[in-house]
């Protein structure tokens, strides 16, 4: 991107992350009784990922998996995966667990648009198979990508590697036009409930 398309695409992060904060909160208010209701533990889950530059920053999620999920390595989810709550399986269909990271967007750590952030014990993982994945770290991630549109969710690192193809595709042809192009997709799948 130019200098210009850059400092655009910075504001329309800001504008629409603060925007979706404050319009959402009747949302996020009927969310945290939902998730308090379904089972015990926090409301928000915080998850270390690699940002920016390889950068690590706190992904926000709200809770879709019972406490102590993971208790021995990271695990990604899969179809009908039991650590999942009634609760949580609702809101990972509509993708209602990514709303806290508009938050994650205002400050600069993500933007809204860009290649999922992966946990360093996946992208070290895929960048064994796929060295060319260190090119996503040129740009900030984002909530959604070219990449979820068009593959959707990896249940494993092969399908990571997969999916990396279109985030590649992504980064060639990186406009404020192909933002927008994503941004609609999602919206789509998300009243489609094609979330996992």
């Amino acid at each position: 991107m130019s200098l210009f398309e850059s400092i655009i695409k910075r504001m329309i992060d800001i504008s629409i992350s603060t925007v979706a904060l404050i319009t959402l909160i009747p949302l996020f208010i009927v969310i945290i009784i939902a998730i308090k209701l379904s089972s015990k533990g926090p409301i928000f889950y915080l998850q270390e990922r690699l940002g920016f530059r390889r950068k690590i920053f706190k992904i926000i999620k709200f809770r879709s998996m019972y406490t102590d999920a993971e208790k021995n390595q990271p695990l990604l989810a899969t179809k009908n995966d039991t650590r999942i709550t009634s609760w949580g399986k609702i809101m990972r269909k509509y993708r209602l667990d990514e709303l806290p990271q508009f938050y994650n967007v205002l400050i600069g750590e993500m933007s809204l648009i860009g290649p999922r952030p992966e946990r360093d014990f996946f992208a070290k993982k895929i960048i064994k198979k796929a060295p060319h994945y260190n090119l996503i770290y040129k740009v900030k991630p984002g909530i959604t990508s070219w990449g979820m549109v068009s593959f959707g969710y990896a249940e494993n690192v092969e399908e990571m590697i997969q999916r990396l193809a279109y985030d590649l595709i992504y980064l060639k042809n990186i406009s404020l036009w192909f933002d927008f192009r994503v941004f609609i997709l999602t919206i789509f799948i998300i009243l489609q409930g094609r979330g996992k």
